[in-house]
């Protein structure tokens, strides 16, 4: 049986209005774009797919962030402490599961580094960094996995 719940109207909002964003983004880019998307090399594709997961890994998963996907949550009592919960439905429902999905968040943070990478040079740096740090990350957590490996021998 299928289950109805008014959060599908929500995430059917927040679909649309990606949607919307990347329509928008299209038809800017055809005029303004500083890199048409037919003249990407390989290393503009690479730079765009390290950057963007480094921007869903910082916002789905990262401490530092941590302050802002808590903005979504609702804090309830228990006991003498306070625990954070998801909203049962609404708009803010939607956003606690669109920063709690890599997935999800993943697709948004992909058509924003993109959009922003094709249009102005003043992405360029940033999208560096933000690759560059995926690639650091990487090699921090392939080192971990070698040592750990090592040790148990």
């Amino acid at each position: 049986m299928i289950r109805v719940t008014d959060q599908y109207f929500w995430n059917f909002i927040f679909t649309i209005f990606f949607l919307v964003l990347a329509v928008m983004g299209t038809i800017i880019l055809d005029s303004e774009a500083r890199i048409a998307f037919v003249d990407l090399q390989l290393v503009d594709y690479i730079l765009i797919t390290l950057a963007s997961w480094r921007l869903t890994r910082l916002f789905v998963s990262d401490m530092v962030t941590k302050w802002f996907r808590e903005q979504f949550w609702d804090v309830k009592k228990s006991g003498r402490s306070y625990q954070l919960q998801k909203p049962k439905t609404g708009p803010r429902r939607t956003m606690a599961d669109l920063l709690d999905c890599p997935w999800c968040f993943g697709v948004w943070a992909t058509a924003t580094v993109s959009f922003l990478y094709l249009l102005t040079d003043y992405a360029v740096f940033p999208v560096v960094v933000l690759a560059l740090s995926s690639g650091a990350t990487f090699l921090y957590l392939l080192s971990s996995l070698v040592v750990s490996k090592t040790e148990k021998n």
